[in-house]
């Protein structure tokens, strides 16, 4: 039993291993699929090598990555896991082939119902959900098999607390694993932005100054040469198009110029509510042109320091995109929430504009990557730059064609009294 027991363990860090090794930087849009499959394929092991014990009685690891892909990815990815599960059975044969297509097809109706819910909780809070599933999963198909038994012996009881205690520990060593490979992910990803970050920065600071200077004094001998008596409509022409172009070049520059560091005469200590009454003055011309409504609320109570320009541009880069994403729509309502949570303020930008897929937000957020036709991208890499210095988190939940929320996570100071 105890070499069966470490065989089916190998199995169900096939789909681990064989990820980390040879697909954890595949484009975003294979994850689940690959997943799947290998979750598969573990399934289907675990079920033609079961784990015999000395009384006779067997049973596999099968609904270990069964449960697992029902809880990260919902109905969707636990309908072909379902299919193979009983495909695998009928392979297997025996008396049981029914009672398993029962009982498979009830944790199949079940389980995925909770898969929003999971996916709310913290990392340990999901280890111990998936465990808890896991246990009450095996004991309702103990309980289930006690009936079909009916008189219950000695033996079936060591099946049950051999069995409960195998599934159990196993989901939360494979929970444990799975959990701190997406958290090494995430820090990855947070490093490899904050670097980004911080060349984008340095350049800004050494260049932008320097490349202004020259499109100021080129754009005003344009504007005096446009004023000439002898030119022909033509070159007028010529003209504006140079001098408009020159606007669009110190727009870029003045992105680039909101990368550089926080400035000591622009600091502030604040609950941000100044902030957004601010840019919400500023962008409701903009909102009402494209017919987009604003639904603001305020009750926070914590403060925090920040770089007051930078924070304003951070939100109105936001609210623009936003209004942007439901123009293309025809309009809709923009919600803007500033709250506090647990020593932290939460900044909520919700649209219900045209959304993003998930190919899309895997690149937002990367210096000239833009959803936008003709956007440079640095906005958003701005709304980023901004948070991450003040040692807050984005979050991102966007569906294709129902709308984005943003949500900007901020550690605060201080109570406001």
């Amino acid at each position: 039993m105890f070499e069966a027991l470490l065989l089916n363990f190998l199995f169900l860090l096939i789909p681990v291993v064989v990820y980390l090794l040879f697909f954890e930087n595949w484009p975003h849009r294979f994850y689940r699929e690959l997943l799947v499959l290998l979750s598969a394929v573990t399934m289907s092991l675990c079920m033609i090598l079961p784990i015999k014990m000395d009384s006779g009685f067997t049973f596999d690891l099968r609904y270990i990555p069964f449960l697992v892909v029902a809880l990260y990815g919902g109905y969707k990815n636990a309908l072909p896991l379902y299919i193979i599960l009983n495909l695998s059975r009928l392979y297997v044969g025996g008396e049981g082939v029914l009672p398993s297509l029962l009982f498979s097809s009830a944790v199949m109706a079940a389980v995925p119902l909770y898969h929003k819910t999971f996916m709310s909780l913290t990392p340990k809070g999901r280890v111990i959900a998936a465990s808890a599933a896991s246990f009450l999963t095996m004991s309702c198909y103990l309980i289930s098999l006690a009936f079909v038994l009916g008189d219950l012996d000695q033996q079936y009881k060591v099946l049950a607390i051999n069995a409960l205690t195998v599934h159990t520990l196993m989901m939360a060593i494979i929970m444990i694993l799975i959990e701190r490979i997406l958290a090494n992910i995430k820090s990855r990803s947070w490093m490899l932005q904050s670097e980004r970050l911080n060349v984008v920065s340095e350049l800004a600071a050494s260049v932008s100054h320097e490349i202004r200077n020259p499109l100021t004094v080129t754009s005003g001998f344009l504007q005096l040469l446009g004023k000439s008596a002898g030119l022909t409509e033509r070159e007028k022409e010529y003209i504006q198009i140079s001098l408009q172009e020159l606007r669009h070049a110190e727009k870029i520059v003045s992105d680039f110029l909101s990368f550089a560091k926080p400035q000591s005469a622009n600091m502030v200590y604040s609950d941000l509510k100044a902030e957004l009454e601010y840019t919400i003055n500023i962008i409701l011309p903009y909102a009402s042109i494209n017919g987009v409504e604003l639904d603001f609320h305020f009750s926070n109570k914590l403060r925090t320091s920040y770089d007051r320009h930078q924070f304003q541009q951070c939100l109105i880069n936001l609210y623009k995109n936003a209004i942007e994403a439901m123009k293309m729509k025809g309009g809709g309502t923009l919600y803007i929430e500033i709250s506090d949570q647990k020593h932290h303020i939460v900044i909520k930008v919700q649209d219900n504009g045209t959304g993003m897929s998930e190919e899309e937000l895997s690149r937002l957020g990367k210096p000239y990557y833009s959803t936008i036709e003709q956007g440079t991208g640095l906005g958003m890499l701005l709304v980023y730059n901004t948070i991450y210095k003040l040692k807050g988190t984005v979050e991102v939940h966007s569906e294709k064609g129902e709308g984005t929320t943003f949500l900007l996570t901020i550690p605060a100071q201080q109570a406001v009294s």
